[in-house]
C-alpha cells in the first residue's frame, strides 16, 4: 500500500473513532500522539483536517446525491470513506479525480460490505461529473 493509501485508512480510523465517540477528530488525533509513538502522516492530518473543514458542504453533496440514502442511513464506514473520497475530489487538486474515486472504492472493497464499492463508486462518479457546479 502506497504512502497516501496508508494515510487516507489512518484518516479514516481517526474520523471514524471520532464519530463513533461523538469526539473532536482533532482529540482522537492528540490522543493517538500521546498514547502511542504512532507518526501521523502528514496527508493524514491534511485529510482530516480537510474533511472536517467541509463536512458541512461534503454531507449535503453526499445527502442530495445519494439517491434514497441518508447520511444516518449508511453504514458508518461508507459515511466516512464517502466524506474522504468527495474532500479529494472536490477539494484537494493534487489528487487526480478518477485517483479519488478509485482509493475511495479500494478502501471500501477492504472494509465494508459486498455493495458498498458500487455505491461509492457510483455516487462519487456522479459527484466528479457534477464537480464544476458544485464548486462554483
Amino acid at each position: 500500500m502506497s504512502a497516501r493509501g496508508k494515510a487516507r485508512n489512518r484518516a479514516l480510523d481517526v474520523l471514524f473513532e471520532a464519530e463513533q465517540r461523538s469526539a473532536s477528530a482533532f482529540d482522537v488525533l492528540k490522543s493517538r500522539r500521546e498514547k502511542t509513538d504512532q507518526i501521523v502522516n502528514p496527508y493524514t492530518l491534511e485529510i482530516v483536517e480537510g474533511v472536517v473543514s467541509h463536512q458541512a458542504a461534503i454531507d449535503e453533496f453526499l445527502e442530495t446525491y445519494s439517491q434514497g440514502w441518508t447520511l444516518e442511513r449508511m453504514p458508518s464506514v461508507d459515511r466516512i470513506i464517502l466524506r474522504i473520497g468527495t474532500w479529494e475530489l472536490l477539494y484537494n487538486d493534487d489528487v487526480p479525480d478518477g485517483v479519488a474515486v478509485s482509493e475511495a472504492v479500494a478502501l471500501a472493497k477492504s472494509l465494508s460490505t459486498d455493495e458498498s464499492p458500487s455505491f461509492i463508486n457510483g455516487l462519487l462518479g456522479r459527484l466528479q461529473q457534477l464537480k464544476p457546479s458544485l464548486l462554483a
